[in-house]
C-alpha cells in the first residue's frame, strides 16, 4: 500500500484545451477550460490532480492538503525569527 504524501504543492490552473477532469476530492467533473487547482503530492508533477477550488478549500480547512511549509514547520517547530537567531549568535561573543 502507498504511503500518504507529506505534503502538498498546489497552484491555480485553468484548462487551455478542452479536456475534462475529475476531481478527486468530490469525483464530480471539472467543465473545460474553467479556472481550478492543480494539487501534487510533494510536488511529483507526475502524480498532479486536477481538483475545484472549493473542495481543495475545504480540504486544507480540515487538514489534508498541508503545503511543503506546513509540514516542515510541524515537524521541526517554528522557525526562529532572523532577530533572535542573530540575538542568539552575537549573544555568545563577549566584547
Amino acid at each position: 500500500m502507498a504511503e500518504q504524501p507529506k505534503w502538498w504543492s498546489m497552484r491555480r490552473a485553468q484548462n487551455l484545451k478542452p479536456a475534462t477532469y475529475r476531481c478527486p476530492f468530490c469525483q464530480k467533473h471539472l467543465p473545460s477550460m474553467t479556472d481550478h487547482v492543480l494539487i501534487a503530492p510533494e510536488d511529483d508533477r507526475s502524480k498532479r490532480r486536477h481538483a475545484h477550488w472549493e473542495c481543495v478549500r475545504k480540504a486544507r480547512a480540515e487538514g489534508r492538503l498541508p503545503t511543503q511549509g506546513e509540514w516542515l514547520e510541524a515537524e521541526r517547530g517554528p522557525r526562529p525569527s532572523l532577530g533572535e537567531r542573530l540575538r542568539r549568535l552575537l549573544g555568545g561573543k563577549t566584547s
